[in-house]
């Protein structure tokens, strides 16, 4: 069963002044994990993405690999200019992960509020069409 969409989510940031209600502990966040077709997204705090039980990262050891030689080759540069100029000073960030899959119970989840939402709206449309209801007899006595 493929699903209604992967079970890959982006991790994305939105200013703070768009911060909605996680998905999980209801407090603001500006972290937003969405697919990458765009089908569904969700607000998340970053600490339930280190949480082993919520989600897992997905790791591309080329490229990680790949990002570990340009980091030694970036210090050994980073060296090289620092005994040019003693006074330079530089910062590094890791970020961490940015893909990531949900376990099994959560992606669960997220599917079947997808499918309650498609139940809903067909309902919706159901009442909204005169020939649903069963019309009135018209044969007479």
């Amino acid at each position: 069963m493929s699903g209604p969409f992967q079970n890959i989510y982006h991790l994305r940031r939105v200013a703070d002044t768009a911060a909605k209600a996680c998905y999980v502990c209801h407090k603001p966040s500006s972290s937003v994990m969405i697919t990458p077709d765009n089908k569904d997204f969700f607000y998340v705090c970053p600490v339930h993405l280190k949480d082993r039980h919520f989600c897992s990262p997905i790791v591309d050891t080329e490229a990680e690999e790949k990002k570990k030689k340009e980091e030694a080759l970036a210090k050994e540069i980073e060296k090289i200019e620092s005994l040019k100029n003693s006074a330079q000073s530089t910062s590094t960030s890791d970020d961490g992960p940015r893909i990531f899959a949900l376990h099994k119970n959560f992606y669960q989840m997220r599917i079947d509020r997808l499918r309650n939402l498609e139940a809903a709206k067909r309902n919706r449309q159901r009442l909204q069409d005169p020939s649903f209801f069963p019309s009135v007899p018209s044969g007479g006595l």
